[in-house]
């Protein structure tokens, strides 16, 4: 799934770029310019991987795959529809934060063993942003989990449709004399059943675009100041390894959002009226349609999160180092945190 993104996100990325520039994007290597992205496979593939004559060999080798690798052990816990998971594992999203931060040790390896001074200032400016920003991203997804009261991603989607008996009482929608459960859709999304939800996503955005180094949080890469920032030495199929990382946690962190806010697999529709929509657009677990439209409403709600992520690349100016500092250790934690007790107050009252 994730080569397959890669190919789609990389064409749609240079697409979505020209057009916010009115440009044509890749237009010359096949039809519409499709086949670009094969071209620079092929190149990357016969280019030659430079190892610098001063760089630490051992270090400088392997920083590509640990970085490869924590990012793509995050998949393991993701719900993709019902009766269809990897891991089963109760603590998904702890599993998931933890082993997603290991990542750092990946990119400051880069850094230090390309023995060169934009590559070591790009990996301390990536570590130093990654770790601010780890803390208020960490507080949005807490205030789901004290909501839904589970670490378990897979229960956390169950309870945001028509199969889970859980939604009608996280707020007392039946003392309206409505069944939540029933009517299904959009109305079972946790950004709607709790409204601070709305803005715990908000900062879950903006926190998920600093963690994949991302405009206007690319300060690590930095080309006009760094030259490429901590993989600037690199060439080949390391290079190609980054950015297949670079890609796979953009769609990885668009996952964990459809899921822990916007409904997941679960489909937007409502059931109200004759035509029950949230039944034959969302099949029952266990089912060939439960897999299948699964599978296309959480892909299609994290597509268009990539996509939301492309547009703030080509549209927002790239934030200075203090002005990255300032907004996630003065807004966006403090926020978190009072998101975070509200949450929890929500949750007593209505549960």
């Amino acid at each position: 799934m994730v080569p397959a993104f890669v190919i789609v996100g990389v064409y749609l990325e240079r697409k979505v770029s020209a057009f916010i520039q009115d440009r044509m994007g890749p237009m010359e290597v096949g039809k519409w310019g499709l086949l670009q992205l094969f071209a620079d496979l092929i190149k990357l593939i016969f280019k030659e991987d430079i190892v610098p004559k001063a760089a630490d060999r051992k270090l400088f080798l392997i920083a590509p795959f640990i970085i490869f690798c924590a990012v793509f052990a995050g998949y393991a816990v993701l719900p993709m529809a019902p009766d269809l998971r990897g891991s089963t594992a109760t603590v998904g999203v702890f599993f998931l934060l933890t082993i997603v931060a290991v990542d750092v040790l990946g990119i400051l390896m880069a850094g230090w063993g390309s023995n060169n001074k934009y590559s070591l200032i790009g990996a301390v400016r990536a570590v130093s942003q990654m770790i601010s920003y780890e803390i208020p991203l960490t507080l949005s997804v807490l205030c789901v989990v004290m909501f839904c009261q589970s670490l378990d991603l897979q229960e956390i989607s169950f309870m945001q449709g028509i199969y889970s008996a859980e939604t009608n009482y996280l707020f007392g929608i039946r003392a309206l004399g409505v069944d939540i459960t029933d009517v299904g859709g959009i109305l079972t999304w946790n950004i709607l059943r709790n409204p601070f939800l709305f803005l715990a996503y908000i900062v879950f955005f903006i926190a998920s675009l600093a963690e994949c180094n991302r405009a206007p949080f690319d300060i690590p890469e930095g080309e006009s100041e760094l030259v490429g920032g901590f993989h600037t030495e690199y060439s080949g199929m390391r290079y190609a390894v980054l950015m297949l990382s670079e890609y796979g946690m953009m769609l990885l962190v668009s996952l964990l959002g459809a899921i822990l806010f916007l409904g997941s697999w679960n489909t937007p529709f409502p059931n109200i009226g004759p035509v029950k929509l949230a039944e034959w657009t969302s099949g029952a677990p266990g089912t060939i349609m439960g897999y299948v439209t699964g599978i296309f409403w959480l892909l299609f709600k994290a597509i268009l999160a990539v996509i939301v992520q492309m547009w703030a690349r080509w549209t927002l100016p790239r934030l200075r180092v203090d002005q990255l500092v300032y907004l996630g250790w003065k807004v966006l934690t403090p926020v978190g945190l009072v998101l975070f007790f509200i949450t929890g107050v929500w949750r007593l009252i209505g549960g």
